[in-house]
């Protein structure tokens, strides 16, 4: 028997990988975060499978759940949102099957923000501009940040910011890194990234939180910051160059 972390992608039923939808189909327990996983998601499950919507449930509740599965012998695909490794509390899950001698695995999904870098036709890294892509989040309710991971520090390399769980902390965020990218930074929210009511939110640091707050967008947006998305006369990547060899195509 083995619990079957899954990520189910970021929101379009039809962005789950084949393993994980595989997965899905043929065991006989189902346990999906109804707030962040469609429906649609799990609608693949075999007829007689138990699907339980986790949302509300504690983490005593979820681990029953496996327990009894263990059991009776059957596997269970247990379906998070985006990718798990980003912020899908699994860490804490996979310690207690541990120890409790339950064996698990990970299917990889989609992460919202390659599911929003898609929505805004954007490449998050390029030549000259950036080349790397910061995955972080701010503290508001949740887990506390460590202290060397502040939006400045991260601001200071003026890196491609993927800023998760913090739209609520807009303001914070606004604050935080106008003195290393300008005001006139470019600036992207969206909102619920592949799902039938996506929305897009363009402006700049200094303009985004008064759009945001025109659209009432409250929750499930993720925030993009960095001078990508709106480059213009980047130079080529040196990929396709002709000039330039590599294993594959040599002078």
């Amino acid at each position: 028997m083995t619990v079957h972390f899954i990520g189910a992608g970021p929101g379009a039923p039809d962005l789950i990988t084949v393993r994980g939808l595989a997965l899905i189909e043929r065991c006989p327990v189902v346990l999906y975060a109804g707030s962040l996983v469609p429906a649609e998601v799990v609608a693949k499950a075999r007829d007689d499978a138990r699907v339980v919507d986790t949302a509300p449930m504690t983490l005593d509740e979820i681990v029953a759940e496996m327990e009894a599965a263990h059991a009776a012998g059957g596997d269970v695909a247990r379906v998070h949102s985006g990718d798990p490794s980003l912020y899908g509390a699994i860490g804490e899950q996979m310690r207690r099957l541990e120890a409790l001698g339950i064996a698990y695995d990970v299917t990889p999904g989609v992460p919202a923000y390659a599911a929003a870098a898609a929505a805004l036709r954007c490449e998050l890294t390029l030549p000259g501009v950036s080349q790397t892509v910061v995955l972080t989040r701010t503290a508001v309710r949740a887990s506390a940040m460590p202290a060397s991971e502040t939006l400045a520090a991260f601001g200071a390399t003026g890196a491609t910011l993927a800023i998760h769980l913090s739209i609520n902390n807009l303001a914070r965020v606004v604050r935080e890194l106008t003195p290393h990218y300008g005001g006139d930074c470019p600036v992207a929210v969206v909102h619920r990234a592949s799902w039938p009511d996506e929305r897009i939110i363009r402006g700049r640091l200094d303009d985004i939180r008064e759009k945001v707050k025109a659209n009432r967008i409250t929750r499930t947006a993720l925030i993009l910051v960095g001078r990508v998305l709106d480059a213009h006369g980047f130079a080529d990547s040196k990929l396709y160059d002709p000039a330039h060899s590599h294993v594959l195509r040599r002078d």
